[in-house]
């Protein structure tokens, strides 16, 4: 199969040259040139273009993974788009985070164009997409979702179907949710831990093994205590996230634990003139000890 990636962010450089390198064809496009993901798939051997229409042309799975439902739809719909240069029978595997709703629009727009569609948002951060272990939580037509897996498995571990278009789309939402308000509890552990003069390794690697054991706690747990705001998965796109859960519940499920962390986020991403949000979302711990709550 011919393939094309578009979005070659921190998470999509990494996909993409693992799909690279497990031996498909690749063309990848990225927006803006001279992002360090695009120099990772370079590296890997992908292809990179200057056009989507250079990236899509005669390819049959093209992967989507960019910001924001606006940046989707003009990715995928848009004057340049997707839409415009795919050709029929082509499948589009959309790796971002923009709620069922978007995701079921993108399908229907594309059904005349006979464009088949897939929403697999995925979970797992950097580390996940260069080690090729994310989870993926795919929704659509279950024989396109078939034909796809092998494509998937060469940048996941843990693939899931989730039933129809948009599906994929649900799951992600209630894992947003729980990394949220698992960033919630870290924090608070290192805090307590440090007011009790505990040293935060041996919380980290005490509680991993129990209960209170999670990836992020393994992961992120050690970068909160010591301050390391690098992002694996921004601010930004974790308030993205929580937009799109709030906008979808309305006042119809209150859901007081992700309003606290939505606060909190937004209040790492009003530190540093804004500049916050592009900070990882293990920079929550910055709200306790620089905000004003």
């Amino acid at each position: 199969m011919k393939t094309a990636f578009l979005g070659l962010g921190v998470m999509g450089g990494y996909m993409s040259a693992n799909l690279a390198k497990a031996g498909y064809s690749v063309n990848g496009w990225n927006r803006t040139s001279d992002r360090p993901g695009v120099k990772i798939a370079l590296e890997a051997g992908a292809n990179i273009v200057n056009s989507i229409q250079e990236a899509v042309t005669d390819v049959d799975i093209i992967c989507t993974c960019v910001s924001d439902i606006p940046d989707v739809e003009a990715v995928i719909l848009g004057e340049n788009g997707v839409i415009h240069f795919a050709k029929p029978g082509a499948i589009i595997i959309d790796f971002s985070t923009i709620g069922s709703a978007a995701a079921r629009h993108i399908s229907q727009q594309l059904e005349p164009a006979q464009i088949q569609f897939l929403d697999a948002p995925v979970s797992g951060g950097d580390i996940g997409a260069k080690n090729g272990t994310l989870t993926m939580m795919v929704g659509g037509d279950q024989t396109i979702f078939e034909t796809s897996k092998p494509i998937l498995e060469t940048m996941g571990k843990n693939i899931r179907y989730c039933g129809n278009v948009g599906s994929g789309q649900a799951v992600k939402l209630c894992n947003q949710i729980l990394c949220s308000l698992n960033m919630v509890g870290i924090c608070e552990a290192m805090l307590l831990a440090e007011k009790q003069g505990i040293d935060p390794n041996l919380v980290v690697e005490i509680c991993s093994t129990g209960a209170a054991g999670s990836w992020a706690l393994s992961n992120l747990g050690l970068k909160v205590a010591h301050g390391d705001f690098e992002p694996g998965f921004m601010i930004k796109h974790i308030l993205k996230d929580l937009r799109i859960i709030q906008e979808m519940v309305n006042s119809d499920l209150p859901l007081p634990g992700t309003e606290l962390a939505d606060k909190l986020f937004k209040m790492v991403k009003e530190l540093d003139q804004g500049l916050g949000g592009n900070q990882g979302t293990q920079a929550m711990i910055r709200a306790y000890k620089e905000g004003d709550r």
